[in-house]
């Protein structure tokens, strides 16, 4: 677990890098320049940090559970193998490779940035209340935490999606700023560490 969090952070100094840079070129030259896309490469980014280390931390607490290193939750039985996984994982106990790639697979379609896909991956390795006990670390509702890393979700999306096109305005992107970009990236920092406190 402590190599998953651990890439996260390095995630985070990339994404503050390139922060850096925004600010050192917003110094330095003009507003001809549009800087804006670096800011929302930071978002994008932060987020695709969040996805991995849901991505990750799942697939190795399943792993540890499956070598009895972690304790079985009701949501990590009902998780849904291929007979093939099945007969590989029986010829080759107690080696784990089959079921890295089941949990690959399974996964790989899935993003986990909404608050209940977050959730439910979770439930698969802890059967921890994520969003009351985030809450309880963060000192703020459970229902805001979940609404504040929906929008920055949603607009990470517009971002990646939809070039951050306004669809009312032909042409012109959504606003975005500093302040709001560097907010976002505190708090996905914050919910990560407090979710990684709560499931080690």
């Amino acid at each position: 677990m402590q190599t998953v969090i651990d890439q996260f952070r390095l995630e985070i100094v990339r994404v503050r890098n390139l922060d850096a840079i925004y600010k050192i070129l917003k110094i330095q030259t003009t507003v001809a320049l549009e800087l804006d896309d670096i800011l929302r490469a930071e978002l994008v980014m932060v987020v695709s940090a969040l996805d991995l280390y849901i991505h990750e931390v799942t697939r190795i607490g399943m792993l540890d559970a499956y070598s009895n290193i972690r304790k079985r939750t009701s949501s990590l039985l009902k998780f849904q193998i291929t007979l093939e996984n099945v007969f590989s994982g029986i010829s080759t106990h107690p080696d784990t490779n089959w079921l890295d790639i089941q949990i690959r697979t399974n996964h790989s379609y899935k993003s986990f940035q909404d608050p209940d896909k977050i959730a439910d991956a979770i439930r698969l390795i802890s059967d921890v209340k994520l969003w009351d006990e985030v809450g309880k670390l963060l000192s703020r509702p459970a229902n805001e935490i979940k609404e504040q890393l929906k929008l920055i979700s949603e607009r990470r999306n517009k971002i990646a999606h939809e070039a951050d096109l306004n669809p009312s305005v032909p042409g012109k992107r959504w606003p975005v700023d500093d302040k709001w970009v560097n907010e976002a990236i505190n708090f996905i920092e914050q919910v990560v560490e407090g979710i990684h406190t709560l499931i080690i």
